[in-house]
């Protein structure tokens, strides 16, 4: 039975960590994985939760963290040696920069017969200057090399990888999406909706826009609040937006929020079994233009309940976001950035407006705000476009094949 160890740097909400799960649990019966993973940052809320849900296991390597810190990351790499010595992987299979550079590494040294690499997304742009990223560049191709496949999941991040940024060559690179159970954004979705506007006080007449994902600078949560703020003073519609997610950004980013003239309010804890303290029949939250409502587990919920899913990213992978909001048949305005183009369709399932461009982003959030009927078509084609593409079955599928194929 060919062994694999999966490596991720750590367990945070996001399309690395589904995809580490359910490759865990799904995989089929002829391979045995062992699930390794990096301690949970502060500032992040964990997710465990989704490895609970699918009955996985996982190793925790608390020695590795996100931030370079040469002490830690050397007790990474002993620890994940040891793994290796321990459990005799075939197949060492890492996820993501930290645990890609650690794994792939001590696989190599150890002789591993097969090493794979996920780039779930890249920081060679718009995460560091000229010198860091050309440095981070070098050692990507140096541990490219030590890699038996690379897997770019989208082919925008293919193009990238090989064509852009040289960290490879083509025939090292497979293309494999991720992969969510994506059924849970199909149901229950009126009684879902009338919760959410209900605990944050959505009228019926009110146009809500989330927008879901860490307060991080790559995010550029800026394009967004500055877009809602012009959409705001121009339209007639009465606009609701709900950022959903935490970091290190926050308290900027309100400070932000008020310095525009939009008026702020923080939302209530959804705990799993309800918002807050429960519901009475009233708002739990006062209305504001901009809600923070920190992070939200049940993220069914917040789409149901919302109108539109906005993204303003510098740089992305695959946004999760964005196949989450089109599974639950939700318009998407968002940057045309990394991803984004194989994940949306540009004036299918969404609008899509260049990197930082505040005229462009905010007349593309202008118009589904506006227009009820564009805003309908563009929801109405998001659950066919995704539920195929980005099925968990269609990832271990992938991901078995490529597995024999090394092997053999």
């Amino acid at each position: 039975m060919p062994r694999v160890l999966r490596i991720i740097n750590r367990f945070n909400l996001g399309g690395p960590t589904h995809n580490a799960a359910y490759l865990t649990r799904y995989l089929p019966g002829d391979f045995e994985t062992l699930l390794v993973g990096g301690g949970q940052e502060a500032s992040e809320e964990g997710s465990h939760h989704i490895l609970d849900s699918l009955g996985v296991q996982a190793t925790i390597l608390p020695e590795m963290q996100r931030e370079v810190a040469p002490w830690r990351d050397r007790g990474a790499y002993r620890r994940i040696k040891r793994l290796i010595r321990d459990f005799k992987p075939d197949i060492v299979h890492t996820h993501a920069a930290k645990a890609g550079a650690v794994g792939r590494m001590a696989a190599s040294e150890l002789g591993v017969k097969a090493i794979v690499h996920t780039f779930h997304g890249h920081v060679f742009h718009s995460y560091f200057g000229t010198v860091r990223t050309a440095m981070y560049k070098n050692i990507e191709r140096f541990l490219a090399r030590r890699s038996s496949r690379i897997i770019a999941i989208s082919e925008k991040q293919k193009h990238e990888l090989v064509g852009e940024h040289r960290i490879t060559t083509e025939d090292k690179v497979s293309v494999i999406p991720l992969g969510f159970d994506l059924s849970r954004f199909q149901q229950d979705q009126a009684t879902k909706r009338a919760l959410f506007r209900k605990v944050y006080g959505v009228a019926d007449d009110e146009i809500a826009v989330g927008i879901v994902g860490r307060l991080v600078p790559v995010k550029n949560h800026d394009l967004f609040l500055a877009a809602l703020k012009q959409v705001r003073d121009r339209s007639g519609r009465k606009v609701r937006a709900f950022v959903v997610g935490d970091g290190e950004e926050r308290e900027r980013l309100e400070a932000l929020t008020r310095q525009l003239g939009l008026s702020l309010t923080t939302g209530p804890y959804f705990n799993g079994h309800g918002f807050g303290h429960g519901l009475n029949g009233h708002a739990m939250t006062p209305r504001a233009d901009v809600t923070y409502t920190s992070w939200i587990k049940e993220i069914d919920i917040v789409n149901a309940g919302v109108d539109v899913i906005a993204l303003t990213s510098h740089n992305e992978g695959t946004p999760v976001s964005l196949i989450e909001a089109q599974a639950a048949g939700r318009a998407v305005v968002s940057t045309r950035v990394g991803g984004v183009e194989n994940v949306v369709l540009d004036g299918g399932t969404g609008l899509l407006s260049p990197a930082d461009d505040l005229d462009g982003f905010s007349a593309s959030l202008y118009r589904v705000v506006e227009d009820r009927a564009l805003r309908e078509r563009l929801s109405s084609g998001g659950w066919a476009h995704v539920r195929q593409r980005y099925h968990f079955t269609r990832l271990v599928d992938d991901t078995a094949a490529l597995y024999r194929q090394l092997l053999a």
